[in-house]
This record gives structure tokens, sequence and C-alpha cells, in this order.
């Protein structure tokens, strides 16, 4: 039987400078053999089987989830010509790193080499820009379009299969508890098209192609799930508030940012970047009106006594945690108040904006509230109470 996984310092050593490395462990027949990724951190921005407290965490993290995909691919490739007990595993250690595995193409013609060049002189955010090289780094892994006379919708197609392919990243524990192999959604898959089609585009406008293939495959790149949206309910979120947590531990932090995000409507990278001292005051109310992270667009929120609260706790701003680290921590805040959605950092967002029109809250202010650039970002929580009260009716008649 063959397993991967993702370790860390498995040897119990540090560099001079404090890091260790992480690497890929292939079990075969009880047997380990280690492949190092060329990612070293520090014990601190290791946590739960990822990296944290990075500016670069998505893109490395990213990066260790291909190249687990790179190592799978390679081993079932050699499964195929072999049995298990007569893998040369120094064989499969070259693969890995050989330049046809990698697919890196040096020559003039080659794609993506311009788009990562093209990505730093995009007016972007670091962490946008930082998706964009996975997504690339991607697009290299599957060796399918290296250059542009390599562009059809035949292999942006076959392009689709292979990320559909990519594994979710699965801690020790996981992989101890024989937690079923995951795959990346239909929307993560879709943002990687995504990137990819926009920087196609550029290459349109400056020239370089004739042609986008993205052009003739209207909506065939489905959204995924994007547009359910997930909230709590009053009574599941005082479960959460209510929630019994040791002070100063990493849960109870989780559970005030998720308390926090509830009662303001802020996105996720708006409240790390929120600080008391943005906010006005004005008799007995605080009132702040701030720019989006991710987009810019300005928000209004007024401080509610139950944000207050959590403000205070944290002297003004609130814990700096990864988004990975947060949604992770949310899943055991789920499993422990018995709340059966999946609960990320986005439902709390979303448990603001549906309360609010529930209350009676225009629309349009709740857009202002959240930062939507157009109203009918925020129509799609409008959708969610409409389908809520037609569900009533079935209380009132119907079918016996």
């Amino acid at each position: 039987m063959i397993k991967t996984a993702i370790i860390y310092n498995h040897r119990g050593r540090f560099g001079k400078d404090g890091t260790a490395p992480v690497e890929v462990r292939v079990t075969i027949n009880r047997r380990a053999y280690y492949i190092n990724t060329g990612v070293c951190v520090r014990p601190r921005e290791w946590k739960f089987g990822q990296i944290v407290g990075r500016e670069d965490c998505v893109e490395k993290n990213e990066r260790l989830s291909i190249m687990l995909a790179r190592v799978d691919r390679i081993v079932n490739e050699r499964l195929a010509d072999c049995s298990e007990d007569d893998i040369n595993f120094e064989d499969v250690r070259k693969l890995v790193f050989s330049p046809d595995s990698r697919r890196k193409v040096k020559d003039a013609e080659d794609m993506l080499e311009w788009m990562k060049n093209e990505i730093d002189k995009l007016s972007v955010r670091k962490g946008t820009a930082a998706h964009y090289r996975v997504s690339v780094a991607a697009l290299v892994e599957s060796g399918i379009m290296r250059k542009w006379s390599d562009l059809s919708v035949e292999n942006v197609h076959k392009w689709d299969a292979f990320l559909h392919g990519i594994r979710k990243h699965q801690t020790d524990a996981e992989v101890k508890a024989g937690k079923p192999v995951q795959y990346i959604s239909q929307a993560t898959v879709r943002n990687y098209h995504k990137d990819i089609k926009a920087l196609l585009g550029r290459a349109m406008k400056f020239g370089l192609i004739k042609a986008n293939p993205y052009d003739r495959m209207r909506g065939e790149i489905k959204r995924g799930d994007v547009e359910t949206v997930e909230f709590l309910t009053k009574e599941e979120l005082a479960r959460i508030e209510g929630l019994t947590l040791r002070e100063g531990s990493m849960l109870a932090a989780a559970r005030d940012m998720f308390v926090f995000q509830s009662y303001t409507g802020m996105a996720y990278s708006d409240m790390q970047a929120f600080s008391l001292k943005q906010c006005r005051h004005e008799g007995e109310r605080w009132l702040m009106a701030g720019q989006r992270v991710k987009t810019g667009v300005t928000y209004y929120i007024q401080l509610l006594p139950q944000v207050l609260a959590v403000v205070e706790k944290y002297g003004g701003e609130l814990p700096k945690v990864a988004v990975q680290t947060y949604n992770r921590n949310l899943k055991k805040i789920a499993e422990a108040t018995g709340i059966t959605k999946r609960l990320t950092s986005h439902v709390g967002r979303h448990t603001f904006a549906t309360r609010a029109l529930h209350e009676g809250v225009p629309i349009e202010r709740v857009s202002k509230m959240l930062g939507h650039a157009k109203v009918t970002q925020t129509q799609r929580y409008a959708k969610v109470l409409a389908e809520d009260v037609f569900g009533e009716f079935d209380k009132l008649g119907g079918p016996q």
C-alpha cells in the first residue's frame, strides 16, 4: 500500500537560521521515503500541517500541494509498469526533479515564462499576485500548454481535467486516521482558469496571440458552489457566542473573530487590517468608514456591543491569524457546537448580510455596509431569504 503526505522536520533538526525542511513522505509497504520540497520554515510558521504567518503562505502551501500531486502522478505511473515492491524510489526522486517532470521549458517561445514575468507587472495586491503564480505553477506542472501554439479549446479542457485531480492538503493526523482523499472544489478550479484567462487576455491585447481559447468556452467552466450562501441562524450564532473556551487559545481567538465578522460583515482581509484607531467616537457610537483591502471600495460599520467586547479584549485590534488556520479552527468550533454547516470566514460575513436583510435593512444600505461595488453583488442574499420565505408555505398546507 502506498501513501503520500506533506510533513515537517521529520529528523528534528534545524539549520543555523532556525528553519527546518518540509518534505513529501511516501510510504510503500510500511517503508518511508522522503523528498525535500525545497521549502524551509521556522517552527512557529508550521501549524496544523500547513505554513502560516507568512506573506507567501498561500503560494507556498499551494506549491506543496502541487509537489504532492507530482509525486502521486509519478508513483502511479511507475505502478503501471511494476509492483509496489519493485518501485525504485531513487528513480522516483530523480523524476520528481527532472526538467521533464517540472515542465520548465526555457526557449524564447515559452508562454509560461512570459506569464511568470507578466505577473510582476500587474497592478494587484501581493496576495492576488501570489494566486496568479500558483495558477501558473499548476499550469507548468500539467505540461499541457507550454507554448502559444499549444493554446486550444481542447487543451483547456485537458487542463481542466488536470485541475480536478489536484488533491486537497491533508495533515498527518488526517492521513493516519484514514480520511478519504478530497480534491479541490469546482469554485477553486474556476479561480485557476480565471487567472490564466486574464493573462491570456493581456497576451491578446499585446498582440502575442490572435485569439483567447477561453472566449470560445463561455459558460463551459462552471462557477461551482460560489452562488450558495451559507449563513447561521440566530440560535446557531448564539451557540458559538456561548461556547466556553480557554482564554488565550487559538480556538477562543477564532470564535471571537467569527463573532466580530458576524456583527460587522467584514471580510477576513479587512478584519485582519482593522484597528480601533480607524474608528471615530460619536456620542455612544463607534463608527468607521474603511476601504476594502481586496477592491478599495468603501464600507461602513458601527461597532455593536458584541463587537466592542471583542475589540476591547484584544486591545483595539484582532489576532493576526492565517486564513487557513482560522478556517481550520472554525471547523473545530462547528463540531463542538453541533453545527453541521461548513463553517468558514465567509459564513460570518454571510450571516451579517442575511440577518440585516431579514431585519428590514434596505438592500442598498446593506450593500454599503459590506463594501459591494454593485447592489447586484448583494442580491444573492436577498435571493436566499426569498427561498426561505417560499419554504414557509409548506407549513401552511400542500399535499397531505
